[in-house]
Formats: structure tokens, C-alpha cells, sequence
């Protein structure tokens, strides 16, 4: 469906601000596919081998398809395991991925490439020669899952869960919203909603770095998130049908107001974990000199 561009200085472009805050820049929080084409051309063997496989006899042929099976879900796995490691790398507090995707994706295309093999060379020294350089040079390629937790020392392991829930349930929302939004097919409300999902993660990350903050952070995440979704949903509805601007101004003043309730929220939350470590500090300070240590 055709777009209309848009922005400041176009005819419709000047979308509603309740402030003069200088606009973040378009990319901020931008990122590179973690599963680009690297992975996706995993996906060109396993075709190759079982377009070439069906035309030959009832035994090479089901090897070559089993092959082929091994290696598009070895390919899979890797796009998986790729996505799960850019997610553990992008936070500073996060546990390692509970499958090893990785490992799993390099032993099955080690299976699938030894079996390619063993269909053109029956026996077995050949297919494991072929395996084995296939399993290590995927592992060299893509390297392992990670294999130790981030950022785990001292925190606690129940209140860690309690976040993870509470964060996929705001991810999802904050999926549903982008892609409500691109029904409407209007960039700058497109380039609106991922401002304000770049907000939201930042509060996302502030709680992830010390649980104990989730209780106050709960009901933006949650319930805030839940309405801003069902407003997009609705939103997309009304512009989908008959582009209406009294509906998108309504709907950009919303985000404008909700990004504005989570910046203070993330400023507050910042504030008590300051608080915090002075009480730390003090307490600590008073034990040592009881203990006859000047400081």
C-alpha cells in the first residue's frame, strides 16, 4: 500500500507537541538485525540438497531429504539462537539462553552435511570428515550461546522472575502497538509509537538493573501499556477506514502524555536508587566507626 512521506515542513506534517523538547533523533535505539542475511543463508543448502535429491533412488533419497531436514532446522536454530544472544547482550542484567541454540544448529548441520556426503560417498569415514568440518566451521562462523548468567551476583532470583514476566507482558504490548500502528500507513505516526517504545525500554532496563523497583514501575508497565495498545488498535481502525487528523492528533497527544508519565516515573525511580546507596553509605560508615576505623 502506497505512504504518504511526511514532516515538519510539509503541508500535514506538523504533528501536535504539548512542549518544545528538542525531538529524539529518528535512530535512537536503533539496531542492526541480529538474524540478517548471515543466517538466512543457512537456508540455501537444505533447498539445494532436496531439489537434487528427488530424482534419485528410494534410499539416496530419503538420506538426501533427511539431510535436508537437518540442515533447514540446524538454520532455524541458528536465526533463534542469534536473536536470543542479541537479546542477552542487550541487557546488563540477564540469564543464559536455557537451550544452547547454537550448539544445537551447528551438531545438526554437522548431521545434515555428513549425510549430503554419504550419499555421494557411501561408508563412513567420508561423511564424518565432512560432518565434523561442517559442525566446527558453523561454531567458528556464529560462535556458542552464552553459557554464564549476566549481572546475577547478589540479586535475587525471585524478584528476577517477577521481572521477566512483567517485561514480556510490556514487550508484547509494545509489539502490538508497532504493529497496529502500520495498518494506519502513516510514517510519523510510525516513527511516534517507536519513540515511545524507546521510552518505555528504558524504563524496562532501569527496573531489570535493580528488581526491587518493579513494584512502582508495575502498573506502567502492565495496565499504562495495555491502554496505549488498545488506543493504537483503535487508532488504526479509524485512520484505516477514512484518514481522520482530529484522530491523530488526539492519538499523538496521548504518546505525547504517556512518554512525558515515564520519563518523570524513570527520573523517580533513578532518584530512589540514589537515595538508597546513601543509606548504604551511611550505615556503613557508622559500622566502621564503631569499629574504630576513621575514615
Amino acid at each position: 500500500m502506497a505512504q504518504k512521506f511526511g514532516g515538519k515542513y510539509s503541508p500535514d506534517g506538523s504533528g501536535p507537541t504539548s512542549d518544545d523538547r528538542p525531538v529524539a533523533p529518528a535512530y535512537k535505539g536503533a539496531k542492526v538485525a541480529p538474524a540478517g542475511a548471515q543466517s538466512n543463508i543457512l537456508f540455501i543448502p537444505p533447498i539445494v540438497l532436496a531439489a537434487l535429491s528427488i530424482n534419485e533412488g528410494a534410499i539416496s533419497m530419503a538420506v538426501g531429504l533427511l539431510g535436508a531436514g537437518a540442515l533447514l532446522l540446524g538454520a532455524w536454530l541458528m536465526r533463534e539462537g542469534l536473536k536470543a544472544q542479541a537479546a542477552f547482550d542487550a541487557r546488563k542484567v540477564a540469564r543464559r539462553p536455557a537451550l544452547p541454540r547454537k550448539v544445537f544448529a551447528a551438531l545438526l548441520t554437522g548431521i545434515g552435511t555428513g549425510l549430503a556426503a554419504w550419499q555421494n560417498e557411501p561408508g563412513l569415514i567420508a561423511p564424518v570428515i565432512f560432518g565434523v568440518a561442517a559442525m566446527a566451521l558453523t561454531v567458528g562462523a556464529f560462535g556458542l550461546d552464552p553459557m554464564r548468567d549476566k549481572g546475577m551476583e547478589g540479586i535475587d532470583t525471585f524478584q528476577q522472575d517477577r521481572v521477566a514476566r512483567v517485561v514480556d507482558e510490556a514487550e508484547t504490548y509494545l509489539n502490538g502497538m508497532q504493529d497496529a500502528v502500520k495498518r494506519a500507513g502513516d510514517r510519523q505516526v510510525e516513527a511516534r509509537v517507536e519513540r515511545f517504545a524507546e521510552k518505555v525500554r528504558e524504563m524496562i532496563r532501569t527496573v531489570e538493573e535493580d528488581p526491587r523497583d518493579l513494584t512502582a514501575a508495575k502498573k506502567f508497565l502492565g495496565v499504562y501499556l495495555m491502554g496505549a495498545r488498545d488506543a493504537a488498535v483503535k487508532f488504526s481502525d479509524i485512520y484505516d477506514r477514512k484518514p481522520d487528523r482530529a484522530a491523530k492528533t488526539d492519538f499523538m497527544m496521548l504518546l505525547t502524555d504517556l512518554e512525558e508519565s515515564f520519563d518523570k516515573k524513570i527520573d523517580h525511580l533513578l532518584t530512589d536508587n540514589n537515595a538508597d546507596l546513601q543509606i548504604e553509605i551511611e550505615v556503613l560508615r557508622d559500622r566502621l566507626q564503631r569499629e574504630g576505623v576513621r575514615l
